[in-house]
């Protein structure tokens, strides 16, 4: 227990049972000078808790590690253990932790050990689906860059087909550059030979996981959970145009401001501001001058 709670424990058995607070310290362990001295909380500690307490009920599905990084970016220099006391006297629930899962480490020269070197480099697709309000399905493929988590699609529509899958492709090719791999199953959007005639022929590799293997693409399953927990859980959409939207938004989100666990509690692609003309003009006219 903390010496706070003992502290309440001694004050409540010296009352109810009428014995010497000395006696009560001696038989539950706590230190007489830490029993008289009065706590003294930080000046900003109302303030950091309501904090703490507006983004845990924004962001329910976040745990006190995430929301630490939260609240160093906006601003607060406080380390983790504050803010995990804060957290577990306010009562709020920390989610549960996914049971470990065994890897299938093939012999062969499986996809499994293909693993992400640089940006760009290896990229996974898979769809999720969902539901509107009145019970129509509705499909998301999401891309990823496996390196640098970065989210880097997901398009929502009713029925999604392979043209689908190659237009998106497409936009993000001219976007972001060739992947040298994209990994996936064995679906048949992303087996069909229009898509995989394709893919050689703007110059990447596909990676091809076994059947009934979803471990083997672990980074795309891990951002599908994610966006299931964090919003497709959480949400009723009306409308298809509505799920596209919060769906993009959520995206932006993702990438931009939600610390990742991977990365050092760092967003995968952080909102830069660009430098003002006026900015950089004087920037190089003060090294020149230095020079």
């Amino acid at each position: 227990m903390s010496p706070a709670r003992r502290r309440t424990c001694v004050e409540h058995v010296v009352r109810e049972f009428g014995v010497s607070e000395w006696k009560a310290c001696a038989v539950l362990g706590q230190h007489r000078s830490t029993q008289r001295k009065a706590p003294r909380g930080s000046d900003d500690e109302a303030a950091l808790t309501a904090d703490i307490v507006d983004l845990a009920k924004r962001y329910g599905r976040y745990g006190y590690r995430r929301i630490t990084a939260l609240l160093r970016e906006a601003g607060w220099a406080v380390n983790r253990k504050r803010v995990e006391r804060i957290w577990r006297r306010e009562g709020l629930k920390v989610p549960q932790r996914q049971p470990k899962r065994g890897r299938l480490w093939l012999a062969d020269g499986s996809c499994i050990r293909l693993r992400p070197e640089h940006a760009n480099h290896v990229w996974a697709y898979d769809f999720v689906e969902d539901r509107t309000r009145e019970g129509r399905k509705f499909r998301m493929l999401c891309v990823v860059d496996e390196y640098t988590r970065e989210a880097l699609a997901i398009r929502v529509a009713r029925r999604l087909t392979s043209s689908d899958v190659i237009d998106t492709l497409a936009d993000l090719f001219l976007r972001h550059g060739t992947p040298a791999h994209i990994r996936s199953d064995q679906g048949p959007e992303f087996v069909a030979e229009a898509v995989k005639c394709w893919i050689a022929g703007v110059g990447a590799k596909t990676a091809y996981i076994e059947k009934a293997s979803p471990w083997e693409n672990g980074y795309v399953e891990s951002f599908n959970g994610k966006l299931r927990d964090e919003l497709l859980n959480g949400e009723v959409f009306n409308t298809l145009r509505e799920a596209q939207v919060l769906i993009e938004e959520w995206r932006r989100h993702y990438n931009r401001i939600r610390p990742h666990s991977s990365l050092g509690y760092r967003p995968p692609a952080p909102e830069t501001v660009p430098l003002a003309r006026s900015q950089i003009s004087s920037g190089a006219g003060s090294a020149a001058m230095a020079h």
